[in-house]
């Protein structure tokens, strides 16, 4: 099923509208008591919320039934886990550096995924990365297997092993684990 015309402009002036408004609360917390409302703030406003759109409105418009609001709302959820995740790694890589052993034994793993819309593969790789200890090499998107290097067995084991991370991603964006 293709969108109307209408129905994209329409979408993408909501589009517009959530990032100008966006904009305008962002120069209103630079400074609560008035905010910055100057004429050249409303019309930077104005352009960036518009190149924004037109750069973007493919991603934020998708086709129809993809259900982007849940996946949104399950993104969101997913959020706290994966700083916890990162808080919890950041003890676990200072434990490391600072033990006078440094139980240190990097490792390069290799694994698959199930995954393979570019959302998932997307927010699987930041993640991996955003976590200390752990870094995304490369993806082939096609297969789904990731190339990360790990600081130890531990962090690689999360993810070959207890994969947490990667079904917590497949719940996000509703793909078989």
């Amino acid at each position: 099923m293709t969108r109307s015309k209408e129905h994209n402009v329409g979408l993408m002036l909501a589009v517009f509208a959530v990032l100008y408004i966006f904009w305008l609360l962002m120069s209103a917390c630079i400074n609560p008591l008035n905010g910055h409302f100057s004429p050249i703030h409303i019309i930077a406003g104005i352009i960036c919320a518009g190149v924004v759109t037109l750069l973007s409105h493919d991603l934020l418009i998708t086709k129809e039934g993809e259900m982007t609001l849940a996946k949104t709302f399950r993104l969101i959820a997913y959020v706290p886990w994966e700083l916890w995740q990162i808080f919890l790694a950041n003890f676990d890589v200072a434990y490391r550096v600072l033990h006078p052993k440094m139980p240190i034994d990097p490792r390069i793993i290799e694994f698959d995924t199930s995954l393979r819309s570019d959302f998932a593969l997307t927010t699987l790789a930041n993640s991996i990365t955003l976590t200390p200890g752990t870094i995304t090499i490369d993806i082939d998107p096609g297969k789904g297997r990731f190339l990360v290097h790990a600081i130890a067995k531990k962090p690689a084991d999360a993810l070959l092993v207890d994969k947490t991370m990667i079904n917590k991603v497949a719940h996000v964006y509703m793909e078989e684990a």
